[in-house]
């Protein structure tokens, strides 16, 4: 398999406004716009990623555990440094998950499983960022 990730990113001609995608392997192009008002600033794509990333781990998890899922929703809040570089210092992970066989138990080690092992941008992050996560069943 090959580990090698790539993208592509080229100016809109204006502002802080990118259009890129994936060029190894190939996806469909996002707007990344610094200014946040065509797409999602860098820093929110980032939020964005983690939980995509976490999102996909606990949906996969549970659904080896047969979960029959009918919702997972993720939100994730970062809290910046205030002085340069401004990086996210704390992340706060909050996983809502719904479906027929899901239980505390089995959410929880899903959850755990995701930010604790699996979770690529998680562990891609700076290590000395604080990571919290909870969840509830909906």
């Amino acid at each position: 398999m090959d580990s090698r990730r790539a993208v592509k990113m080229k100016w809109k001609g204006s502002g802080f406004r990118f259009r890129g995608g994936g060029t190894h392997p190939e996806t469909p192009e996002i707007d990344v716009d610094g200014s946040g008002e065509e797409g999602p600033s860098p820093m929110l794509a980032l939020l964005l990623a983690a939980g995509g990333c976490s999102g996909a781990d606990v949906v996969m998890i549970l659904e080896k555990m047969r979960v029959e899922l009918s919702d997972v929703e993720i939100e994730v809040e970062g809290v910046r440094a205030e002085t340069e570089p401004k990086r996210y210092v704390t992340l706060r992970f909050h996983f809502k998950i719904a479906g027929k066989g899901l239980d505390e138990e089995k959410a929880k080690r899903a959850v755990d499983l995701s930010m604790e092992k699996y979770c690529s941008v998680v562990h891609s992050l700076a290590p000395d960022i604080e990571i919290a996560y909870g969840f509830e069943l909906a």
